[in-house]
């Protein structure tokens, strides 16, 4: 089976936030587990949208979705390391695009993961795909 390899411009990212590995985000091999990185890759997906001022689901019923998710991994992180997430977009279509992730040990430097996720925007009340919301795009597209 062929391997991903991910690999992104440095320009691409636009915002950072940190977060500790914490005691619970550890597997069985003593290291954090993939579960728990994903549920911090979401997290700073989180934190990015609030420090742009946008909001998961928007009053029409219009939010993010996520369509797919790919992850590379590079290094064990331990507890209770602090590990800094790069967030960008990029690959934008008339529906959505990706948010890309660059996670590296904050002390260190050292890679631990690049990821990145398809998203586009859906209208939960209507119950599908919508376009790009054109303040959106006007901002990161």
């Amino acid at each position: 089976m062929a391997r991903i390899k991910l690999t992104f411009p440095d320009d691409v990212f636009c915002f950072e936030t940190r977060m500790p590995v914490r005691i619970t985000d550890i597997n069985g091999a003593n290291h954090l587990g993939n579960d728990a990185l994903i549920s911090m890759l979401s997290e700073a997906r989180a934190q990015f949208l609030v420090n742009y001022g946008l909001q998961e689901a928007g009053q029409d019923g219009t939010g993010i979705i996520v369509t797919d998710l790919a992850t590379m991994y590079q290094s064990e992180s331990f507890f209770p390391e602090m590990l800094r997430f790069e967030v960008g977009l990029m690959d934008f279509n008339k529906y959505g695009g990706d948010f890309v992730f660059r996670v590296t040990k904050a002390e260190s430097g050292q890679p631990v993961a690049m990821a990145k996720y398809g998203f586009v925007f859906f209208n939960y009340q209507r119950k599908e795909v919508v376009a790009i919301p054109e303040s959106f795009r006007s901002r990161f597209g």
